[in-house]
């Protein structure tokens, strides 16, 4: 089976939350679909607290897709219904971090995203 490149960029994603940031496997999942505004729509990837909210919410793209400003408006309108502390935009070449201040209702970009802590 050939990857499609979001695809791709999907998988080495997970691994790198698994292999680099430390998150288990089993508080991962993987293109769900949700319900926004009456839509249907799936998110890539996301990361469950043990308690089960969610910790992050992360986005892909294919690699010859630019990130630009409707990616972070897409996946801030997933977080209104998931609630994800941080949010995370990839097209395997560049990564954007973001961690949610839901009291000012924003987002504050980061360097990175801090790794799971058990």
């Amino acid at each position: 089976m050939i990857l499609q490149p979001e695809e791709w960029v999907r998988q080495h994603c997970i691994q790198f939350l698994i292999n680099e940031k430390g998150f288990p496997k089993s508080l991962i999942n993987i293109e769900k679909e949700l319900t926004i505004n009456s839509l249907k729509k799936r998110y890539d990837i996301v990361i469950f607290n043990p308690d089960g909210s969610i910790y992050l919410i992360v986005e892909c793209k294919a690699p010859k897709i630019s990130i630009k400003q409707d990616t972070f408006d897409q996946i801030a309108r997933y977080n209104l219904e998931l609630n994800a502390t941080y949010l995370m935009v990839t097209n395997g070449l560049n990564h954007y971090y973001c961690q949610m201040d839901f009291k000012n209702e924003c987002y504050n970009f980061l360097k990175d995203i801090p790794n799971f802590k058990k």
